[in-house]
């Protein structure tokens, strides 16, 4: 095995994340800023205050578990976006990167979840299906003129395919020198605070009626 050079280059990271959840989060937010932004400009007494109150919880739970879930991974190491915490790994310490029910990277014990790839069971079901009517059309077409070839690599699921990149990457880049260290997980504060706060003043609201 050949060690890597300390000057090997670092390349751009590659970015992956749902675009359905991208999609989804702006327009909850549009509809939330429609919604909140009516009860505040035309809202009576509480109402307005209400409607303060539904946009700082609502607003960072829709950035959280829509626009903000993703996997930035390169040469070094892997960061996941995960909505409420930044888990930071250099591929050293990741032991390993696989798709079941959800995708997930395990390292020094832990498992994390990476929430910008969601796994899709129908998907993987109709990858199978389209390769099994293929082979079986290829099959019939050997048996037509006698002549045979070697089968086509099955499709694979958008989730597998990130999942494929990632362990390759993980393997390739486990032995250089910038991606030796632990792991290091850090809490969004930038989501938790406002969102706290929301459901607080919500809750006081309409306590007080």
């Amino acid at each position: 095995m050949t060690t890597p050079s300390p000057h090997e280059p670092v390349y751009a990271d590659r970015v992956y994340r749902s675009p359905m959840a991208v999609v989804s989060g702006v327009l909850l937010l549009a509809l939330v800023a429609w919604l909140c932004g009516d009860a505040v400009v035309r809202g009576g007494g509480s109402a307005r205050w209400i409607g303060i109150a539904v946009a700082l919880l609502a607003v960072p739970l829709i950035v959280a578990f829509t626009l903000r879930p993703a996997v930035f991974a390169n040469d070094d190491r892997m960061r996941i976006r995960n909505p409420f915490r930044s888990i930071e790994l250099p591929w050293a310490a990741v032991d390993a990167v696989r798709a079941g029910y959800s995708a997930e990277v395990l390292a020094e014990g832990s498992k994390y979840q990476l929430w910008s790839v969601p796994v899709s069971l129908r998907e993987r079901k109709k990858a199978g299906r389209q390769y099994s009517r293929r082979e079986a059309l290829r099959g019939k077409g050997m048996a037509a003129d006698g002549t045979g070839s070697e089968p086509d690599a099955p499709p694979r699921a958008a989730a597998d395919r990130a999942v494929d990149e990632l362990r390759e990457l993980a393997e390739r880049g486990a032995g250089r020198p910038g991606a030796q260290g632990g792991v290091r997980v850090r809490w969004a504060y930038e989501i938790i605070a406002p969102a706290v706060v929301g459901a607080v003043l919500l809750a006081a609201l309409l306590a007080t009626g």
